[in-house]
């Protein structure tokens, strides 16, 4: 092994004292870790610019149209019709929320059941769903429904000359809705129920338990985060629909979002609508604190 004599080393030397040099300089401009709250800051100032700022103006708008008082929120909680209003809203939404679980719970369960390519099928054929506008549905709706559409056929078919009118009613809106926020549910629940241990039902199976007994004692409470999560997904998103139920429902059985443009496009009362729009807003974060505190917003993803 040959040993560096003294020229080398001093050509050495200096190479290797710039290079610490640039590495302690290259130290002191850039920090060791970036902080977390720095990769956040495009995500933030997007929501501040798209969502925050339309908050804060429609929050001030209740306030201030037309004089800077609480006389918009006062008059929503005393009038009638704003309350009636909200408590339909609140009942349909229920009704879609209910009759999305009946469908999609059965339909969840044999997909994680059955799985492999019985429960791939299923799941692209409701991920099909996304795929088309809800607006599209909706229109497609109103043909189904309408006078000539198949609804009618099957109705005379039946024997019901006239067939009862489904279209512009409340059940027209609940069935279209029903089918919108029906994917919804069913991804919810499946992921659940796909994560069950099949070896409790094994096990309940084994002691002597019926099918029966096996669903309410084992895979019913296990799967309860599921229901409670596609419950809250539909219901929120139920609760502020607008094209459905004004396209599709009857102009007596109004829900809120309706009402919320009526107010602005036909009334001009920008002060009404926007308190309308925060009290709506204040329900449902009040909904989602709720269901933080039961369960933990955190198992919706789950």
């Amino acid at each position: 092994m040959t040993t560096p004599n003294a020229q080398q080393v001093s050509a050495v030397a200096p190479v290797s004292a710039r290079a610490r040099s640039g590495a302690a300089a290259r130290a002191r401009r850039l920090p060791r870790g970036i902080p977390t709250w720095l990769l956040l800051l495009p995500a933030l100032a997007y929501l501040l610019a798209t969502f925050g700022v339309p908050l804060a103006n429609t929050f001030w708008t209740s306030i201030s149209d037309p004089e800077l008082s609480l006389e918009n929120y006062r008059h929503i909680f005393t009038d009638p019709i704003y309350l009636t209003v909200y408590l339909r809203t609140v009942l349909v939404a229920l009704s879609v929320t209910v009759l999305c679980l009946l469908l999609g719970y059965p339909l969840a369960h044999y997909m994680a059941r059955k799985g492999g390519l019985v429960a791939a099928s299923l799941l692209a054929v409701t991920g099909l769903c996304f795929w088309i506008s809800f607006l599209v549905r909706t229109f497609a709706w109103t043909v189904i429904l309408g006078n000539r559409g198949p609804y009618t056929e099957v109705a005379r078919w039946l024997g019901f000359d006239p067939p009862p009118v489904l279209l512009f009613t409340t059940a027209a809106s609940l069935i279209a809705m029903t089918h919108i926020l029906l994917p919804y549910m069913v991804l919810t629940l499946y992921v659940v129920m796909s994560k069950l241990d099949v070896n409790l039902i094994r096990a309940a199976h084994s002691l002597g338990a019926s099918r029966r007994q096996t669903f309410w004692s084992v895979v019913a409470p296990l799967s309860l985060p599921g229901v409670v999560s596609g419950s809250l997904l539909v219901f929120i998103f139920c609760i502020g629909f607008y094209v459905t139920p004004t396209l599709l429902g009857s102009p007596h059985d109004m829900m809120i979002a309706s009402l919320i443009s009526n107010e602005v496009e036909t009334l001009l009362d920008f002060g009404t609508a926007s308190a309308l729009s925060m009290v709506l807003l204040a329900a449902i974060m009040a909904m989602l604190a709720l269901y933080d505190r039961l369960v933990g917003l955190e198992r919706i993803t789950e």
